[in-house]
């Protein structure tokens, strides 16, 4: 096998192996959202059960008090916010007066 061949096969193989790596990476990482689905659904459900009053334990009631706390919070920030205006023109522009508009048809 010629030195060129070589070197070939050495990059084939390094590219061989970067792409094993990256899908091993890619696969850890998708077991790791699923993971942090799969929590993030559990406390939706226990935070479901604890309003509804078929769970209740002290290891979880400052949870609860926190994402209550983070919802009310919400809520205010939400009612606070100013409705929302017409979008400002850049300065030096302005609307053209109806005389100057072109008539519609």
């Amino acid at each position: 096998m010629g030195f060129i061949d070589k070197v070939k096969a050495t990059v084939k193989t390094g590219a061989e192996q970067a792409a094993a790596k990256a899908q091993d990476e890619y696969e850890k990482m998708q077991r790791r959202r699923e993971l942090a689905q799969a929590y993030e659904d559990l406390g939706a459900k226990t935070f479901e059960l604890v309003e509804r009053g078929d769970l209740s334990h002290s290891d979880i009631a400052p949870l609860v008090d926190r994402i209550r706390t983070l919802t009310a919070d919400d809520a205010a920030a939400v009612s606070e916010e100013p409705a929302e205006t017409a979008p400002e023109q850049p300065a030096g522009h302005t609307e053209p007066a109806a005389e100057e508009l072109p008539p519609t048809a």
